[in-house]
């Protein structure tokens, strides 16, 4: 029997190390990853306009669920580094892996909030691949 694929699903705030830690999985693993924060950027740019985000948001979304799905269908792991701020989303996420034939594993980070606004504050510093975070909603 096939072992099913694996879909790492990156639970957790802002600046907690869900990047750092789906860059590993997806070495270890032999998977794709999934951040929405470099598509976010690569298409819109590090400081999309407030009024668009969340549309942007979406589409980004829509495209990559077909995409990574697809992989799941495949065969191939996944790193999902969503997020997944949300009881319901995590349910979601975790049943549409199932449909997909994968197994969800979820990864919980967490980290103090002085930790997390000092990753993110360098990440302002040296955008590249990331989004700019103001600390408004960071503290939100």
């Amino acid at each position: 029997m096939t072992a099913k694929p694996k879909a790492f699903l990156l639970h957790g705030f802002m600046g907690t190390g869900k990047t750092t830690l789906a860059k590993k999985l997806e070495s270890e693993h032999d998977a794709v990853r999934f951040t929405h924060d470099e598509w976010m950027n690569e298409l819109f740019g590090d400081d999309p306009p407030e009024e668009l985000f969340q549309e942007y948001a979406r589409r980004i979304s829509t495209v990559m669920q077909k995409t990574w799905t697809r992989c799941l269908d495949l065969g191939v792991n996944v790193v999902l580094d969503f997020g997944l701020w949300s009881r319901a989303e995590r349910d979601s996420i975790r049943a549409l892996v199932a449909r997909h034939g994968g197994e969800p594993m979820l990864c919980h980070l967490n980290c103090t909030d002085d930790v997390a606004w000092q990753r993110i504050d360098e990440r302002n510093r040296a955008l590249g691949r990331s989004l700019f975070i103001a600390q408004t909603p960071f503290e939100c």
